[in-house]
């Protein structure tokens, strides 16, 4: 698959142990498996890497890290929390869009595509990086963990000063990646309706921007509004 799926030089460099494992070739394996089956797998195939190729590893500065892909057609792009354009808005995105507005007053946006952030470094992954349609974390337990786990080990290890942003337990499991000496972690519960109103007023956008600018970094710009 690493072979097949472009995947930015950068992290290709960064993760090239990884692609040779056996766990990863039997990632691969199931996938190719599954689609002969008539299964239809999401994110499609170009964009499983998607949130690599559009963060390379020289340019995150924030990771913002959710679960699984969303499992509806059309919806999953390769970001988390993201959808492309013209797809609604879920119901977990449109809570980070209230906080985002609570926070620093920004405008509401009517779209779900969150590139923008992802290109200024907001590396947006997801702990697996693919989904069977219409079963959510059908993919939890076929090897994508432990490499997202080696991911966030090697940007933990390789870089200083990353912002990491962990909404709900799931995200916060994987501190004990994170060498806090080094690195900024921000939690909060997440922003699905089903954790209640507990995401708002976690101001982390603001925050993030704060802990960039006290280390000579350029805030983001979290305004998705043309």
């Amino acid at each position: 698959m690493a072979n097949e799926v472009q995947i930015e030089d950068s992290w290709k460099q960064a993760l090239s142990d990884e692609f040779g494992k056996p766990y990863f070739q039997e990632i691969r394996s199931f996938l190719k498996s599954e689609i002969k089956k008539g299964k239809t797998i999401y994110p499609p195939g170009p964009l499983i890497f998607n949130a690599f190729n559009t963060t390379p590893f020289d340019k995150v500065r924030v990771v913002i890290l959710g679960q699984d892909p969303y499992h509806g057609p059309g919806q999953a792009m390769g970001l988390s929390f993201s959808v492309p354009v013209g797809v609604r808005r879920p119901p977990s995105l449109v809570n980070i869009y209230k906080e985002l507005n609570n926070d620093l007053q920004i405008p509401i946006a009517e779209e779900g595509d969150l590139t923008k952030w992802a290109e200024q470094g907001v590396f947006l992954l997801n702990a697996m990086l693919t989904v069977e349609k219409g079963r959510a974390a059908s993919h939890k337990k076929i090897g994508w963990q432990t490499f997202t786990d080696a991911v966030i080990r090697t940007l933990s290890e390789r870089k200083e000063g990353l912002v990491f942003l962990l909404w709900g337990r799931f995200a916060q499991g994987k501190i004990p990646l994170i060498d806090q000496l080094k690195h900024h972690v921000l939690q909060s519960a997440h922003p699905s309706p089903l954790a209640g109103n507990r995401f708002f007023n976690n101001h982390h956008f603001s925050r993030t921007n704060e802990l960039l600018l006290q280390q000579g970094y350029p805030p983001i710009d979290w305004n998705l509004n043309d």
